[in-house]
């Protein structure tokens, strides 16, 4: 079973992906098949990134809860 890839690796493939496709030296039907797989590897990073700041919004209470973290209103 192959690895799988961390979101570096991903976003490194993704960025190779579009160079390719943006110099046009890819026929038809594998521009689609990269298109294709770009889009699968951005919904990925993207749900990525979405879990990430979703953890990184929680903040930790004192009795050892978590709870979405609400910044003090400024007056």
């Amino acid at each position: 079973m192959a690895k799988e890839k961390n979101f570096e690796e991903k976003l490194e493939e993704l960025e190779t992906i579009v160079r390719e496709l943006e110099n046009g030296d890819v026929n038809l039907d594998d521009a689609i098949n990269k298109y294709t797989e770009a889009m699968k590897l951005a919904k990925e990073c993207s749900t990525k990134l979405d879990n990430a700041t979703k953890a990184v919004n929680k903040i930790l209470k004192e009795n050892g809860e978590l709870e979405d973290f609400k910044p003090l209103e400024e007056e």
